[in-house]
């Protein structure tokens, strides 16, 4: 079986590891493709400090490193330039036109970032200029439950969800980013009837978007959670919704490359996939499970 990962995130903004480093680690594994998928500049009006997120001021270095890799590496391993790119209602998304004028290979839509309703981005900037995210440390998912939304993690769930959906009305990118993403700092959170509801409402958004879904070891392979994104409940939600999947390994370091892969296969023929998507020739392209 073809293996490949394009959701992975070197020294360019919270990984370990040059795009060098990677390269070496991916043909070493036996890896067809490996896509670089940096967090994407944050808008500088927004005025929010994170040290996650590439800089301004290296996005070209990261472009030109990524496409001396593709060079180098030609015929021994397929190096694709892309981006992990957040969607936060109102000020950033994937279809914005900085982001299109990249010349992107492929891009990943993710919602880190949580506003409560009602609220602007100025509320963020309260504590502290901090980029308050459904998976960030504890203390800071704590902050975000607590002084954004009275402790109703019922109510965070919503806003995270609906901001999915905003983000697939607005498309702009190819792959979806770890959904299922808000239950990281709450492992004891119970899949109830309100939560599988807004799960298939979301599903039934992406499947009018059109884009692949991820099933994501990254939460695994650090030891934050004990199920990929999305669990099983979800992954069968997505495969009934017929959304094509391809695992990655939200490697954050090159060790990371390829972890658990072998259980997030077994995982999506659990769901009742046959067949997953590498990036390929250019091209997203299925390969036998």
């Amino acid at each position: 079986m073809r293996l490949s990962c394009t959701h992975t995130h070197t020294c360019f903004c919270d990984g370990k590891g040059s795009i060098g480093d990677f390269c070496a680690a991916a043909v070493q594994k036996g890896f067809t493709s490996l896509g670089f998928s940096a967090h994407a500049p944050l808008p500088k009006e927004l005025g929010i400090k994170s040290d996650w997120h590439l800089s301004h001021e290296n996005c070209a270095l990261y472009i030109e490193q990524t496409l001396e890799a593709k060079e180098k590496w030609r015929g021994r391993l397929e190096v694709y330039l892309g981006m992990e790119i957040d969607y936060i209602d109102g000020y950033m998304s994937p279809a914005d036109s900085f982001f299109r004028n990249l010349a992107l290979d492929y891009s990943i839509g993710s919602v880190h970032c949580v506003i409560p309703a009602g609220k602007s981005i100025d509320w963020a900037r309260e504590f502290g200029e901090a980029f308050l995210c459904v998976d960030g440390s504890a203390e800071d998912y704590r902050l975000l439950l607590e002084k954004g939304f009275g402790g109703d993690k019922r109510a965070l769930t919503d806003a995270y969800y609906d901001s999915l959906s905003a983000m697939c009305r607005a498309g702009g990118f190819d792959v979806l980013g770890h959904a299922d993403l808000v239950v990281k700092n709450n492992r004891s959170y119970i899949y109830d009837e309100h939560y599988s509801k807004r799960v298939e409402d979301f599903a039934a958004e992406l499947k009018q978007n059109g884009a692949i879904a991820e099933l994501n070891t990254g939460g695994v392979i650090r030891g934050k959670t004990k199920a990929f994104y999305p669990a099983p409940k979800f992954l069968k939600t997505l495969f009934l919704n017929k959304i094509n999947i391809t695992v990655n390994a939200d490697a954050h370091c090159p060790e990371h490359l390829g972890g658990c892969y072998e259980a997030a296969f077994a995982a999506l023929r659990e769901a009742g996939y046959t067949e997953h998507f590498i990036l390929h020739k250019g091209i997203w392209q299925a390969e036998a499970l």
